[in-house]
């Protein structure tokens, strides 16, 4: 009997007669030549990794699910092989799996605190988040150093559903939204003045501090606080048009006939600026956050397979960062002589070279804690970025720019092929000899380096995004219209994911496959669509109010249909002359700045702050003050006009 768990569940407890927390203890058998110490565990409401090794062949892998995450599905007994060595399906159960003889290597708790050999072993019941690291920590065998609890504590992960995800990516969309009716409001409803203080402490309030506890405390209830956003939201709406300035006496039909006949400027796309700040602003969040208890383990990043929430983050700084390339928005940029363009694309990638060596050296001379397989020994972000940006020039040398998408679709397929039909897949998970090794330098970083094509994939998505938001759209039906058909092909995506993962593999973050770039991109979509909703609701809300400026939003222009004798602003002289004075804008144009700036503080509150050990509320406390610090020196460097930009 066999449970298939839903790949849109991949990250949930695959239960075994219900939920393994309420039942007696579970017993997962070993087959006998496995030694008589280490043969049976007893677990209550925990989950088991054993590392097993075949005496006769390569590494393989098997998960003992007593209530655990189980993307591949759980057996009757509560244990599923799934021999990774040799990359061959699920045998039918423990059972039959005698016919080799199988050694005990090692056990790991889902907290990543145990390291124990056959000599004796002690199980914890394992929440999310644990009550502390030093109850995760208890182990029978010798006991951890600090720095390989830190690197356990993240290591061995499943991750969440994509529909949890997906609902975590829309709220930061719709607190956008609120931030701009309760400006509104707040300014020409109730006469506050705004200065740059004012203004930075509702952004921060508003947007940072609810990511913060959407992340952490809140991360249970994702779906209340998307329902209470968008009912606070639909109030302040209600009362802007209630007391609005501009067509007092028009019912609401004709205001919104006058609405839809409005014309649109701006000097970036809003909900293209909001994508990049909630995707930095949420990777800054979650690279501290993740190494506090208060942290749910199912949003870090996942081992193998599965979708964590930190996944997202190192796919949509990708797409957004493609989306606002100089392709994009300079198409001049690639006329002319084609070595002097790629010549100029090399040019800009000398600086990342600098930060990732510089981070390597940094981590490996202070012994900073690592996870090994997420990127590699000497490898690290810096690095796959570089190696995008120095293969999308050549792609976008040889084919047209427009057909960035066939790009995208044509790599992502090949790559999954080459990882289903060669022995790619067995390369990454084990090395060039089939045992894991990390001699040489493909060895030692073959999850970054072959993952990068997964990237390349995301940057040419994004790049035929950006082409499609970028085109001439001065209307406000152009912007429903782009709305909807992003929302469409998110909902296109997702199905496609579905079918992917039923027929051909989970998403896996750490090869970067094609169920990883299918979900990253229409994740993007959700939230840039989302987010294009949000501008076209805060433009009827400005549009209602005589004189009312949003910091990054669109600017409204009367349109020539409705006033025939002058094109007229509707927004006031002051908001075109005045930089946009906005949390927003600043962690838009110095995202460089902001993402060094994180993961140096986060660097340094790790080597000062025992992690593991925080209460909840001195956890909570730092996190915002980290965000809180990085976010004011962003925004004070950004009305200073300092700025470092490579590209």
């Amino acid at each position: 009997m066999t449970g298939v768990g839903s790949p849109w569940d991949t990250g949930r407890s695959a239960m075994i007669g219900g939920d393994a927390r309420n039942r007696p203890a579970q017993k997962c058998q070993l087959p006998a030549s496995a030694g008589s110490a280490a043969r049976e565990a007893e677990a209550d409401g925990s989950r088991v990794v054993w590392r097993v090794q075949r005496e006769s062949g390569g590494p393989a892998h098997v998960d003992c699910l007593l209530g655990a995450p189980a993307p591949f599905g759980a057996r009757e007994v509560g244990v599923q092989w799934r021999d990774l060595g040799s990359l061959l399906p699920s045998t039918s159960g423990l059972k039959q799996s005698s016919a080799s003889a199988w050694r005990v290597a090692g056990i790991r708790v889902e907290t990543g605190f145990h390291h124990v050999d056959q000599a004796g072993l002690e199980l914890l019941t394992s929440g999310d988040p644990p009550t502390s690291a030093s109850q995760s920590a208890r182990i029978t065998g010798r006991k951890m150093s600090e720095k390989q609890m830190k690197e356990a504590f993240v290591s061995n992960l499943n991750g969440t559903t994509v529909l949890e995800i997906t609902q975590g990516l829309c709220f930061p969309a719709f607190c956008i939204l609120c931030r701009g009716f309760l400006i509104i409001f707040s300014q020409y409803l109730c006469s506050f003045s705004h200065t740059w203080k004012t203004r930075f402490f509702i952004d921060f309030v508003v947007l940072i501090v609810p990511m913060v506890a959407t992340l952490t405390i809140w991360a249970s209830f994702i779906l209340l606080e998307l329902l209470g956003v968008i009912i606070f939201g639909a109030g302040l709406l209600y009362q802007i048009y209630r007391r609005r300035t501009c067509y007092a006496r028009l019912p609401f039909l004709k205001i919104l006939e006058k609405f839809l006949n409005i014309s649109l400027e701006s000097e970036c796309i809003p909900a293209i600026s909001c994508f990049r700040v909630i995707t930095s602003a949420f990777t800054a969040i979650a690279i501290l956050a993740v190494d506090f208890p208060l942290f749910p383990r199912r949003f870090a990043k996942t081992e193998l397979y599965g979708t964590g929430a930190m996944d997202f983050g190192v796919g949509g700084f990708v797409f957004g960062s493609a989306m606002v390339c100089l392709e994009v928005r300079r198409r001049k940029y690639m006329e002319g002589s084609k070595l002097r363009y790629f010549t100029n694309s090399l040019y800009s990638v000398w600086p990342l070279v600098f930060l990732g060596i510089g981070r390597l050296a940094i981590i490996k001379s202070i012994g900073y804690q690592e996870h090994l397989t997420e990127y590699g020994v000497h490898w690290n972000f810096f690095f796959t970025i570089i190696v995008v940006k120095l293969i999308t020039p050549l792609l976008l040398i040889i084919f047209p720019l427009n057909k960035s998408w066939i790009i995208a679709l044509s790599i992502t397929i090949l790559y999954q092929l080459a990882l289903d039909f060669t022995s790619l897949k067995r390369l990454i998970l084990y090395g060039t000899d089939g045992s894991g090794t990390r001699v040489g330098l493909l060895n030692a970083n073959r999850e970054g380096i072959i993952s990068t094509l997964g990237y390349v994939a995301i940057h040419m998505a994004g790049v035929q995004t950006g082409l499609y938001m970028h085109k001439n759209r001065s209307h406000i039906k152009d912007l429903i219209k782009v709305a909807c058909f992003l929302l469409l092909a998110a909902i296109s995506l997702f199905i496609s994911l579905y079918v992917v993962q039923v027929n051909v593999e989970a998403v896996s973050r750490r090869m970067a496959n094609l169920a990883f770039c299918i979900w990253i991109v229409a994740s993007s979509l959700i939230l840039l669509s989302s987010l294009l909703l949000g501008d076209i609701i805060l433009s009827f809300a400005k549009f209602l109010i005589n004189g009312a400026l949003v910091p990054c939003s669109w600017k409204l222009i009367q349109s020539p249909v409705t006033n025939k004798k002058h094109s007229e602003s509707l927004v006031p002289e002051a908001e075109r002359m005045e930089p946009s004075l906005c949390l927003i804008t600043a962690l838009n144009r110095k995202q460089l700045i902001f993402f060094l700036l994180s993961n140096i503080t986060t660097g340094l509150i790790n080597l000062m702050v025992d992690t593991l050990h925080s209460s909840t509320l001195w956890a909570l406390f730092v996190v915002n003050l980290y965000m809180f610090s990085n976010c004011l020196i962003v925004y004070v460097l950004y009305l200073q006009d300092k700025t470092i930009q490579f590209w």
